[in-house]
């Protein structure tokens, strides 16, 4: 049996030369991006080798290169990456699902959100390396103390983001459905939460950066292997390159990462629409 194909409606000439102004310009924004990028590293390359900077100070792009080129020979690349990525994708999803939750039963309780709120304002303004010993002794040296060091990072704030977009959500959408007889579970699934999706995307933003901050802090502490190791380590035996090499590669790991956040936010979007 065939299917007729539906036809799509004809394109106007103002919004095909929209279409086409939007494409021209993000085109540019991302040549220029390039632009800067490659002229920042070139600048840097000259600048080590005309003397400008001490390159075995501040290192330079060359230098880096061969730093990264030895570690992959070595095998250790992959391993160090790895094992930084495992640890921030686990703190992540654990910080986004369990401070969506808790979000959750503070908007369901005025209660017990009235009663937590100093709380969470305290748990805010620690200073969370300052715990980093204390998870040390609690759980001991290894992954579940950088996993935990992320979520005390990343937790409260997730809390606080989604708790207040879940407050935000349009009183009147809430009285009309209460009006028509919703309880407050249909109201929350129906209302709140659809109304908060992109809500819970900025506070994935957010926890892109936190997370990776948790786990090079971690890492900085117990850990054996990871790219807060490779830091460390370079800054001990005073490898800078192998110091600036590690920090190139956690941009790189985090800018993927929030790329992947930005691809759900466009498909939540486009879905909505």
């Amino acid at each position: 049996m065939f299917h007729r194909k539906e036809k799509t409606a004809p394109i106007s000439p103002e919004r095909a030369l929209y279409l086409r102004q939007t494409k021209r310009r993000r085109f540019f924004i991302n040549l220029t991006r390039v632009g800067i990028l490659a002229a920042l590293f070139g600048l840097w390359e000259i600048a080590g080798n005309l003397g400008w900077i001490d390159s075995f100070i501040m290192s330079q792009p060359s230098r880096i290169l061969k730093s990264l080129t030895n570690l992959y020979e070595n095998g250790d690349l992959l391993r160090h990456i790895g094992i930084s990525c495992l640890e921030t994708i686990v703190g992540f999803l654990l910080g986004t699902i369990i401070g969506t939750l808790i979000a959750t039963a503070l908007w369901w309780s005025s209660f017990l959100s009235r009663v937590m709120e100093p709380y969470l304002v305290i748990l805010n303004a620690l200073p969370k390396v300052a715990l980093g010993p204390i998870f040390i002794v609690w759980v001991g040296a290894g992954p579940k103390a950088i996993i935990i060091m992320t979520l005390a990072i990343s937790l409260i704030v997730t809390i606080m983001e989604v708790l207040n977009g879940f407050m935000a959500t349009e009183e009147e959408k809430i009285k009309l459905m209460r009006v028509y007889g919703a309880n407050k579970l249909q109201i929350f699934t129906k209302a709140v939460l659809p109304s908060n999706f992109i809500t819970i995307i900025n506070s994935l933003k957010i926890n892109v950066g936190l997370s990776w901050v948790g786990v090079i802090m971690g890492e900085f502490l117990v850990s054996k292997a990871g790219v807060g190791y490779l830091i460390v380590y370079g800054s001990q035996v005073f490898k800078m390159d192998l110091v600036m090499t590690s920090v190139l590669l956690l941009a790189v790991a985090a800018a993927l990462m929030y790329q992947v956040v930005l691809l759900l936010e466009r498909k939540i979007i486009k879905n909505k629409v």
